[in-house]
């Protein structure tokens, strides 16, 4: 299980190997998102809170990166943050999130990006409920749900 402190580490030291990479141009991402999905994405940006689709869906199923498929999380350890983002506690494995310092706007977060295309997903915090303590703040517009049939 993934800790702040483990987090902060993977920040400073080094992420863990992605078990694959994808890389696109800029128009072929551009071609491939929608222009929110690329803004997001591809530009660092954000959501409205309460905006985005999957805040409050929490059918079965696996969220993927929007630009490659790579599973990031699970249904299972989503939860209800109140935030009016999408949260999660971990992530589906450990090298499927890359971690960075981010001191944007005058705020020192852990920016979370997918680990096999770099796309922005969102931030981590360590307010989370137990037993990891963690919140995973994701942009809808970051991932896709695969819903277990």
């Amino acid at each position: 299980m993934l800790t702040w402190k483990k987090i902060i580490n993977f920040s400073i030291k080094g992420n863990p190997i992605p078990d694959k990479r994808v890389e696109k141009t800029v128009a072929e991402w551009k071609a491939q998102l929608t222009p929110e999905q690329f803004r997001i994405t591809r530009l660092k940006g954000t959501e409205r809170p309460h905006s985005g689709a999957l805040c409050s869906i929490h059918e079965a199923g696996k969220y993927n990166c929007v630009c490659c498929n790579t599973p990031l999380f699970d249904s299972t350890i989503k939860f209800e943050s109140g935030t009016g983002w999408p949260s999660f506690t971990q992530p589906i494995t450990e090298n499927a999130i890359k971690y960075e310092r981010d001191t944007a706007f005058g705020m020192v977060r852990v920016e979370v990006m997918c680990n096999t295309c770099d796309a922005h997903l969102g931030h981590v915090f360590p307010d989370g409920p137990e037993p990891s303590g963690l919140r995973y703040c994701i942009n809808s517009e970051s991932m896709q749900l695969e819903k277990v049939l």
